[in-house]
């Protein structure tokens, strides 16, 4: 069985997109994380210090997206896993990054998006 903390549907908005408008003007994007870690030991302790504080996730999230604009939303995933990989003792972090209702001219999409899963483990001491 695997130890899981789950953020949904983190809305922050960013100035992320190949195209100019969308770093010009700016949008709302919506992150999921699922983070693999072991939570026994704050199970049984019942303190933050043996977790994953939600509220560091979520700053971390918040600060990459409301940052410097990236082209790719796989830049955004990129740099919100490395964040979380490098500050936390984590086995896996899986980060899905979407952006509600895309310009793709002529089109009709409700959400567009990525999801990217890394290694967490031994990352802390490189």
């Amino acid at each position: 069985m695997v130890d899981c903390i789950i953020l949904n549907d983190i809305q922050v908005y960013g100035y992320h997109g190949v195209n100019q408008q969308e770093q010009d003007v700016g949008q709302i994007f919506s992150v999921n994380l699922e983070i693999e870690c072991d939570l026994k030991k704050a199970g049984l302790s019942d303190l933050i210090s043996d977790t994953v504080d939600y509220s560091v996730l979520y700053s971390l999230v918040k600060s990459v997206v409301e940052g410097p604009s990236y082209n790719l939303l796989e830049s955004v995933a990129e740099k919100i896993a490395e964040g979380i990989t490098s500050s936390f003792s984590v086995k896996n972090v899986t980060v899905a990054v979407t952006k509600i209702n895309p310009p793709v001219w002529g089109s009709s999409i409700g959400a567009v998006g990525v999801k990217i899963t890394r290694d967490g483990a031994n990352r802390l001491s490189d």
